[in-house]
């Protein structure tokens, strides 16, 4: 459940390498080891295809919002296969 969760949520930086060009394996373990590396939030220069802290670029996220959505789109989930009965 969690593990699959988690594999969902990786298709935004896929989808972000292969919409801007780049390899697609490549520019994930680039995160995935960055991100183990630092500890810190990663996010992707679509550009050149680093791993980047976001902050250092001024990008800055409403992490209430993520949560939210996070939130929602699991109580969704749930609400979509109780349908099924």
């Amino acid at each position: 459940g969690i593990e699959a969760f988690a594999d969902a949520l990786l298709i935004i930086p896929k989808t972000l390498a292969e919409n801007s060009g780049l390899d697609v394996q490549s520019t994930m373990l680039k995160l995935k080891e960055e991100r183990e590396q630092s500890g810190l939030m990663i996010g992707l220069d679509v550009k050149t295809g680093d791993a980047i802290l976001p902050e250092d670029q001024g990008i800055w996220d409403n992490v209430r919002v993520k949560r939210q959505s996070l939130y929602l789109s699991t109580v969704l989930a749930s609400q979509l296969l109780l349908v099924d009965e």
